[in-house]
């Protein structure tokens, strides 16, 4: 068995569901506090570890230390598998991969071409407003500065640029109630949502080039409430609408277009993040790309890139495991992901473009 692999278990059979990861912040801290090469901070359930060297640069790695919810996938255990072994259990994929990596280098690197920022964030697969990495900007902003950041979310050991916004609204028709036996008396609000319906049924994703990657928007109901009683006609209906938008877009376009297609319904903006632009054309991003090997594709989904680029910090999402089956109750990564990651970002972090 790897030392990546028995790291990685370690990490993983720590059980860290969200507002639960003190256990492993504790563990972190306590493998990154005894060595030298390193200076540790603590915001909470954020362990930040901080080589200080005096390079030209520096760079931020983070990944988050939190799950969802255990489903009978702890223990973790190892798969074998036709392309080779994989670990099997509650954030594999999602994103105990990544932190396993991150821990291991953090440790190996100790005189690293570039000052490194190594930031294990908690409550990521929670609300926004709770999230680790946005705390500690707040609370401290020095300590996420930097020219350039990786964020080891799950992409199959590739690197995907940038980062798609994502808005959600809430679509409110109102009629009046009435018993269903004399439906003629009432209006019915459910019915009113046809149009709505018929709008996103006909919407065809639409493909947005942005700095050379090409991404993918959606418009699709996540949801639908309506009704009081079998017999009475509903006096209102919602439709709750999430809007997958392409980076060369903000949130207040993404309202816009809302209102372009919904003319005649009011709406209210429940939940809205910004896109990231892929940055690549960068320096920094350019011998990222160069020493990994591989050329970048669009990430689909929000990650928290977007909180990099709101600080004015290029990033990109660089990670194993595959993202398709995060949060799967059959959640794995591929043992090939984790020494594949590990080995871009050595060559990155001891050879590419020297930086001392």
């Amino acid at each position: 068995m790897s030392d990546l692999i028995a790291l990685m278990q370690q990490i993983m059979d720590v059980e860290s569901v969200s507002g639960n990861e003190r256990a492993l912040a504790d563990l972190v801290e306590a493998r990154l506090g005894r060595l030298p090469h390193l200076t540790l901070h603590r915001d909470g359930d954020c362990v930040v570890a901080r080589t200080t060297l005096g390079r030209a640069e520096r760079v931020v790695i983070a990944g988050h230390l939190d799950t969802v919810p255990v489903a009978g996938n702890l223990p973790s255990r190892i798969v074998e598998h036709e392309d080779g072994p994989r670990v099997w259990g509650r954030g594999a994929c999602d994103m105990k991969g990544g932190v396993t990596v991150m821990l291991a280098l953090a440790e190996e690197l100790a005189e690293p071409n570039r000052d490194i920022t190594w930031i294990f964030y908690d409550h990521e697969e929670v609300a926004a407003t709770l999230n680790g990495l946005g705390r500690l900007s707040r609370n401290r902003p020095d300590l996420i500065e930097g020219a350039f950041a990786v964020l080891m979310e799950p992409t199959s050991a590739q690197i995907e640029g940038g980062c798609q916004g994502t808005i959600r609204i809430e679509l409110t028709t109102l009629g009046v109630a009435a018993h269903s036996a004399r439906a003629w008396m009432g209006h019915n609000a459910i019915h009113d949502l046809a149009p709505v319906l018929e709008t996103l049924a006909g919407y065809e994703s639409e493909e947005i080039e942005v700095e050379g990657l090409v991404f993918r928007e959606g418009l699709n109901a996540v949801g639908i409430t309506g009704g009081m009683a079998s017999n009475v006609i509903p006096p209102s209906a919602t439709v709750q609408i999430n809007y997958r938008f392409a980076p060369d877009k903000t949130v207040d376009d993404a309202v816009a277009r809302l209102r372009d297609w919904f003319p005649h319904q009011d709406f209210e903006v429940t939940d809205a993040s910004e896109a990231a632009r892929p940055g690549l054309h960068l320096p920094l991003a350019q011998e990222f790309v160069a020493a990994i090997g591989e050329p970048a594709r669009p990430k689909y989904g929000w990650t928290d890139v977007s909180r990099f680029s709101a600080l004015g910090i290029p990033a990109v999402n660089y990670g194993p495991g595959d993202s398709s089956v995060a949060h799967s109750d059959d959640e794995f990564c591929p043992a090939s992901d984790l020494d594949k990651c590990a080995a871009g970002l050595r060559r990155w972090l001891t050879h590419q473009g020297e930086a001392s």
